[in-house]
């Protein structure tokens, strides 16, 4: 039996460097068992913070939890294995970051966004390893997974010796920070599990302190329906009002939580150049952005995660942006060219915008009465 447990872990090793190899940053192993995660996740489900995110439920009932549970999504399942993929670039130097976020004429895009889709690097890369573990150890049963399906990412990674999970619950290395990728492939190899590790988070709450709609409502518990990132990605409906103010020129998901963790200070930069910011989306102006057409969106995200969202999300999240930057005329001009948008959804949120600028215009432009006249 010893024999044997060695030889697993000199095949894991090979694994690990032929990962490596193919451009991840780290790999990890666990065993198919994510711990309490499947109480974790229908408590999260029952307080209702998943949102208009169904799909977040679709898997968990009485009968089964395949988020939760890997056998119950691939049976036969023994080990996991969990891939890092940095994607900070200079775009995410806090300088510049900090920059974007004060210059409101300017568009924020999360960090993670500005390049090439991550699924489709990270899918091609673990396929890769994967067709390598094939070719070396002879045919296995596995499945790969980059967001494309219900699995506990975070807990799969803390378990395999990557992370642990922040409080902001994401993530988080000593080394890495939390400006990476996560991939999986599901295995039947009986693979030794790597060793966990602790939580060094301490006392800091600098995540929860720093998140603009306050949506860290305790460490490690995010309300998603008030997140930036669930508003501008996940949510296909209006945004509510009491929210859109706060989100200021994020037009698709935020970073304040990660720019606030102090072990970002250690993220190191990506070497993958399929990351780096494609079509200027690190610098230009939400004016510019608001100005284009269905088709030079399609074109201009071919490749991109953004393209997800579809044109009509992209034009309400740039309109709420707008609604919240200076008022001047550019504005105002870009606003009222869509007051008229085929999109009912676009129309509400360009006429809420209007509106702010209107009563920013009316309260600054109120005749003041002298006061010899009050006499």
């Amino acid at each position: 039996m010893r024999g044997m447990h060695n030889q697993w872990l000199s095949v894991k090793e090979d694994i690990r460097q032929w990962g490596l190899a193919l451009g991840f940053d780290a790999v990890g192993f666990s065993r198919a068992d994510t711990g309490d995660a499947p109480a974790q996740l229908a408590a999260w489900l029952a307080a209702g913070f998943h949102g208009e995110m169904d799909y977040m439920a679709a898997h968990v009932s009485a009968a089964g939890a395949k988020r939760a549970l890997p056998e119950e999504l691939v049976p036969g399942t023994q080990s996991i294995i969990t891939v890092r993929m940095n994607y900070r670039t200079a775009a995410g130097e806090a300088d510049v970051v900090e920059a974007t976020l004060k210059d409101k004429r300017c568009a924020y895009i999360s960090r993670y966004a500005l390049g090439r889709d991550y699924h489709k690097v990270m899918r091609a890369r673990l396929h890769a390893l994967a067709d390598r573990m094939t070719t070396e150890l002879g045919e296995f049963t596995h499945r790969v997974f980059t967001d494309s399906a219900p699995v506990m990412e975070v807990q799969l990674a803390q378990q395999s010796g990557l992370g642990w999970r922040g409080k902001h619950t994401l993530l988080l290395h000593r080394e890495a920070g939390s400006y990476f990728f996560l991939g999986e492939i599901y295995s039947d190899l009986p693979l030794p599990p790597d060793t966990p590790i602790t939580d060094h988070c301490g006392s800091c709450t600098a995540c929860i302190d720093s998140c603009p709609t306050k949506a860290i409502v305790a460490p490690y518990q995010l309300d998603a329906r008030r997140c930036i990132s669930y508003l501008t990605i996940e949510l296909k409906s209006s945004i509510p009002e009491f929210l859109r103010t706060d989100m200021g020129n994020r037009i698709y998901g935020c970073d304040d939580c990660q720019l606030a963790c102090p072990w970002n200070r250690f993220a190191p930069l990506t070497q993958e150049a399929d990351f780096l910011p494609r079509h200027a989306l690190d610098k230009t102006s939400l004016i510019a952005l608001f100005a284009w057409t269905a088709e030079e969106f399609e074109q201009r995200m071919a490749g991109s995660a953004i393209r997800r969202i579809g044109y009509a999300r992209w034009l309400r999240n740039l309109a709420v942006a707008l609604g919240n930057a200076p008022t001047d005329a550019a504005v105002l001009d870009a606003l009222y060219a869509r007051e008229h948008d085929p999109s009912p959804l676009v129309r509400e949120h360009v006429a809420w915008a209007i509106d702010r600028h209107k009563k920013f215009f009316q309260a600054h432009t109120e005749p003041r009465v002298a006061a010899d006249d009050s006499a």
